[in-house]
């Protein structure tokens, strides 16, 4: 536990690198034997790339870094629980274990709207750990949108 909040800290981190973007304030680190090897925060508006998602960054930084695509000994921090895109890389890059802040009610592929990381049906399973630094992630959020309609309305 003490590991998972040093690395969602890190995740934090990078999210606030995307809130200071003006991106919608999600971060991801990818861990392997208690080192970093992919950090990432998203950047949809400024690369105009609906895949870059702050855990398709990790995870491309983390294979590049490891020069595989199979990050099986490594484990995944995110701020907000995966959308159906990315928890279908992390299934394709056999993270051993995720570990994410806040739900998303909307768009989570992890725990709320799908299971894709526990479904038996794929040739891989990912190890789940929900709501760490989950009032920390979420509160991020919620000041990034808020802000974000003060603009708009102001």
């Amino acid at each position: 536990m003490e590991n998972d909040i040093k690395y969602m800290k890190m995740a934090l981190a990078e999210a606030r690198k995307a809130y200071q973007r003006a991106e919608v304030p999600i971060g991801a680190v990818v861990v392997c034997n208690d080192q970093v090897v992919g950090r990432g925060f998203n950047l949809r508006e400024q690369t105009q790339d609906p895949t870059t998602h702050a855990e398709i960054i990790a995870l491309r930084e983390a294979a590049s870094n490891k020069v595989s695509w199979r990050l099986e000994d490594c484990q995944l921090y995110v701020t907000l629980e995966p959308c159906p895109m990315c928890a279908g890389a992390i299934l394709q890059s056999r993270i051993k274990r995720l570990v994410y802040g806040a739900s998303d009610p909307k768009a989570g592929a992890v725990r709320s709207l799908y299971q894709l990381l526990d479904d038996n049906r794929f040739n891989h399973q990912v190890k789940v750990e929900a709501g760490i630094m989950e009032k920390e992630s979420a509160q991020l959020l919620k000041d990034f949108f808020r802000e974000l309609r003060l603009r708009k309305d102001g």
